[in-house]
């Protein structure tokens, strides 16, 4: 199985909802470290999984949509409790649908909130 991936980082800014959850409920800012990673077995005639430099461009499309907003506010949140849960899916999402890996694999998000939590969201494809 090869593998593929990409990191960056960026803040942005949240408050939680829906629970007592103390300073968490008042807006701050996290400092985000996305890392990306992309798993399958088939390699193209060039040799790649998948281009590098499109998942770089995918990915800093993404961040650049989310950096230093308020999470709340945007329409991909619209319901939800913003945890990292949910962020590392949506951006998991999107950069899927941006990419769109040919074949079959495994696509995964790990969202760093800080240097000792994350989540993470898989994606086969």
């Amino acid at each position: 199985m090869y593998t593929v991936a990409v990191t960056r980082d960026f803040i942005a800014n949240h408050y939680l909802i829906g629970g007592d959850w103390g300073n968490e409920n008042q807006p701050h800012a996290h400092h985000y470290v996305a890392e990306v990673s992309i798993e399958g077995q088939q390699l193209d005639r060039h040799g790649y999984l998948v281009d590098i430099v499109a998942i770089e461009a995918a990915l800093d499309g993404i961040v650049v949509y989310f950096r230093d907003a308020m999470l709340n506010d945007k329409p991909e949140f619209s319901g939800l409790n913003p945890s990292i849960e949910h962020f590392s899916r949506i951006i998991c999402e999107q950069l899927h649908a941006a990419i769109q890996p040919p074949g079959s694999g495994l696509l995964r998000v790990k969202l760093w909130e800080n240097a000792s939590c994350w989540a993470a969201f898989r994606l086969e494809f």
